[in-house]
């Protein structure tokens, strides 16, 4: 794990972004095409923000898809689609493709298999962005849980319904799909977030889901 500590916040998205460009960038070099796996939440707009006008990546040869997604529908104040729709799908990013994880199905477990064949053929993730709660949760990947336990289990399915939030359902990429990726960067902000990560690597995975990625990763971090 390397970490990387920032002035502010500011400089923290501007590196970050310019990070992901150029590894996707990288990649288009050796490869017809790049995905790229995003978490929902307000802490990466400004990554977005600044990834969707570089000039430097052929967007129409990456696919974007989510970590993660809540079960309704993508104008919901809650959807994290409508986040990357606003942020990241748009300026030169709009030529990007995207996998959709709400796919307006009545229950995400009815939806989960084909979800699994749509993100497939993008495996493995050529750029992976994560966040963390202060809980310690990624995706939706929480702590305790034994859809977590099934999540992070060599065998998983790449795609799995999550039923046992408070809110509401949710959909979900699992280890599998999670922890091959070629380049994987954790982005978070603040003293609670810091505490968070550094109590994570003293637990295990079932009960810190970010643990599970702490291997081969980036860390970024800002007050």
């Amino acid at each position: 794990m390397e970490f990387v500590e920032y002035p502010d916040r500011e400089m923290l998205a501007l590196s970050l972004a310019g990070k992901i460009a150029s590894q996707l960038s990288q990649h288009l070099r050796g490869n017809e095409t790049a995905s790229l796996c995003v978490p929902g939440g307000t802490t990466p707009a400004p990554v977005f923000d600044t990834l969707s006008g570089t000039e430097q990546l052929d967007w129409s040869r990456v696919t974007v898809f989510l970590n993660d997604e809540r079960w309704v529908d993508g104008e919901h104040p809650r959807s994290n689609s409508r986040l990357l729709r606003r942020h990241l799908l748009t300026g030169n990013a709009a030529a990007a493709a995207y996998v959709d994880l709400y796919t307006g199905a009545a229950r995400p477990e009815d939806a989960a298999a084909a979800l699994a064949e749509a993100v497939a053929p993008h495996l493995p993730i050529t750029v992976l962005l994560l966040g963390v709660g202060n809980d310690m949760h990624t995706a939706s990947l929480f702590p305790g849980t034994a859809e977590t336990g099934l999540a992070l289990a060599p065998d998983a399915p790449l795609v799995m319904a999550v039923n046992s939030v408070a809110d509401e359902p949710r959909i979900t990429l699992t280890a599998p799909a999670l922890q091959r990726a070629i380049n994987t960067h954790l982005m978070i902000t603040g003293p609670d977030k810091r505490a968070a990560l550094e109590r994570a690597q003293t637990l295990d995975a079932r009960d810190a889901p970010i643990r599970a990625f702490l291997g081969d990763i980036t860390v970024h971090w800002a007050e």
